[in-house]
């Protein structure tokens, strides 16, 4: 097999779906704000703890959590089928590492262990330096039974970039199999897939039960937003098929209401139960393997899938409807323009800031409601400021943040 496996290599761009852009920006943009909220949450243990806490970030949260990464992997699965077709499986592999291996490296090294650090400087009895903690967080050991994050320690973590290291490794990993894959092998399962979603109600029904199945047993790993990383990796490689045939779009947006009435008939089913449990002593809606807790996540899990159907789908209509030949000009496009391609430096940035204002936030005599509002906007606000004034406008810091030039 060649590098040229997904189809031709000498093809044109594929028409830009900037409905993709515009939820990438939004998830990204909800971060920020979902991450300022842990702050005050009773059940998570963040980084930065405000004295008073409240159950009331869980129900967002979880909201939140069922669609969101989900829907990023997605979309990066569809990018992935692109990539390849332009570049082959080597070039693809390369890219890939270019792109986000240099700033999980980068990020790693210099921005990465801060959160961890400030989480002991919490501590009033804990006095080390930032310099001296360093060491010990860079003593690290391989464990390849944790993969992707093979690379453990006791004050080591990838924090917020997991998204970052499981994207790579899921990447590096369809690379490799493509280029081993027989090409006419490939095509005959993308076109039974094709036909077989073109019945109404099988786009939502065939991929959710793997994803549902894969949720039940492995469980839902709260340190990845609720999801276990092998979920993830199916919603990757969903968007990577979903890319390769028409058909499959067409399905998505015929059965998108069907997918929101699904999605919303799921949840109202299962996110009580799963608030029920996590409240009673000794449950964990996560990790059970009672009876009751594998019906949660089997219902958690398809939701999920059909909530990112419904997006998409919807999303997709609406584009289709209003979409022009040639946009010209107007504030739409320029903050299309500047937030497309700020989606990951801003993802890299944001924790660490997050947490940054949080530690100076937390000490104020204000209601929580005040600290929440000065976390989310502080942090948004630098953020961005961080991305436009130390990232943007030099290509050695574009290189480092994964920007294209």
């Amino acid at each position: 097999m060649t590098d040229a496996h997904v189809e031709s290599a000498h093809v044109g761009r594929p028409e830009r779906r900037t409905e993709l852009d515009a939820i990438r920006a939004l998830v990204v943009v909800g971060l920020v704000l979902f991450h300022s909220a842990l702050v005050f949450d009773a059940h998570d243990d963040y980084y930065v703890k405000n004295a008073e806490t409240t159950d009331a970030t869980m129900i967002a949260a979880g909201l939140g959590a069922v669609w969101a990464m989900p829907t990023l992997f997605l979309i990066a699965g569809l990018g992935a089928w692109h990539s390849l077709r332009r570049r082959g499986a080597a070039g693809f592999a390369t890219e890939r590492l270019l792109r986000l291996g240099v700033p999980l490296l980068f990020a790693t090294v210099t921005i990465i262990p801060v959160p961890q650090w400030l989480r002991l400087r919490a501590d009033p009895a804990y006095h080390e330096s930032y310099l001296r903690f360093l060491p010990r967080f860079f003593d690290v050991r391989l464990e390849l039974s944790s993969f992707p994050f093979i690379v453990q320690g006791k004050h080591f973590e990838s924090g917020h970039l997991w998204f970052v290291v499981m994207l790579l490794a899921y990447a590096l990993l369809l690379a490799l199999v493509l280029r081993w894959l027989p090409r006419d092998r490939g095509r005959r399962i993308r076109d039974r897939l094709a036909v077989a979603v073109q019945r109404r109600g099988a786009v939502l029904l065939l991929p959710a039960l793997p994803i549902a199945l894969v949720t039940a047993l492995h469980g839902m790993e709260e340190a990845y937003a609720g999801w276990s990383r092998w979920a993830y990796l199916l919603f990757f490689l969903y968007g990577f098929v979903l890319a390769a045939d028409e058909r499959f779009r067409t399905a998505m947006r015929r059965d998108a209401t069907l997918a929101l009435a699904t999605a919303v008939l799921l949840l109202a089913i299962g996110m009580p139960t799963a608030l029920a449990m996590s409240g009673t002593p000794g449950a964990d809606p996560f990790t059970d393997m009672t009876a009751l807790a594998i019906g949660v996540r089997v219902l958690y899990g398809a939701a999920g899938w059909c909530c990112v159907v419904a997006i998409l789908g919807l999303l997709d209509r609406r584009a289709a409807r209003t979409r022009t030949p040639d946009p010209q000009g107007g504030l739409g496009k320029r903050l299309y323009g500047y937030l497309a391609p700020a989606v990951l430096p801003l993802y890299i940035l944001h924790q660490p800031i997050v947490v940054g204002v949080a530690y100076g936030v937390v000490g104020w005599d204000a209601p929580m409601v005040v600290k929440y509002l000065a976390i989310a906007g502080a942090s948004l606000a630098l953020t961005v400021a961080a991305y436009d004034l130390l990232v943007r406008r030099t290509r050695p810091t574009r290189f480092l943040f994964g920007m294209r030039d």
